[in-house]
């Protein structure tokens, strides 16, 4: 097996392996700057060879190029096609009207799924059920109860009143019972 050779890229200096396709001849790496820069110098070396300097010149270019115009003249006019390979969905009813009013419930096991398995323990121990309903309708009564409590409904959309505010205030040290846990009171 033949061991693969860097080569440093001509523009950017930089070492690359080249395709395994073109690796004799392969002097710019991929980079986008490479290849502008690779693209300009074998333009250059192209239009440097005698035969080359007249290829687009002359009368006969001039005629061929006029005759192509008059041909295609919307040529220039024409638009970028459409980019979607999708038709555009259209909504469609739903089926089961009779249960309308819990369409926009969560579903329980997605309720469940981003609670984490601690809180699913502590709640099934707190209500004594396993049941994945009996979680979740607790879960949902304890988070409307949260954001009942986080956010006050207002009283007037926006304003100062849109969102509750509560102001803590450090508690007294006088009021509060020193706790001794596991052993005797000191002193």
């Amino acid at each position: 097996m033949e061991k693969i050779k860097k080569k440093k890229c001509r523009n950017c200096k930089r070492l690359f392996i080249p395709d395994h396709r073109n690796r004799k001849r392969q002097k710019y790496c991929n980079r986008e700057p490479c290849k502008k820069a690779s693209k300009a110098v074998s333009q250059k070396k192209w239009l440097s060879k005698p035969e080359n300097e007249d290829y687009f010149r002359g009368p006969d270019n001039v005629k061929r190029v006029q005759e192509w115009r008059r041909n295609n003249p919307d040529y220039g006019n024409r638009t970028k096609p459409s980019t979607a390979l999708q038709d555009s969905l259209t909504t469609q009813p739903v089926e089961n009207i009779a249960y309308s009013d819990k369409i926009d419930v969560e579903p329980l096991q997605d309720l469940l799924m981003a609670q984490p398995p601690v809180i699913i323990g502590l709640l099934s121990n707190l209500i004594g059920s396993v049941l994945q309903d009996d979680i979740a309708n607790t879960l949902l009564r304890m988070q409307q109860s949260g954001q009942e409590i986080v956010f006050d409904k207002p009283k007037k959309r926006g304003g100062i009143d849109d969102c509750k505010r509560t102001d803590f205030k450090a508690t007294s040290q006088e009021n509060t019972k020193k706790l001794q846990l596991g052993r005797s009171p000191t002193g």
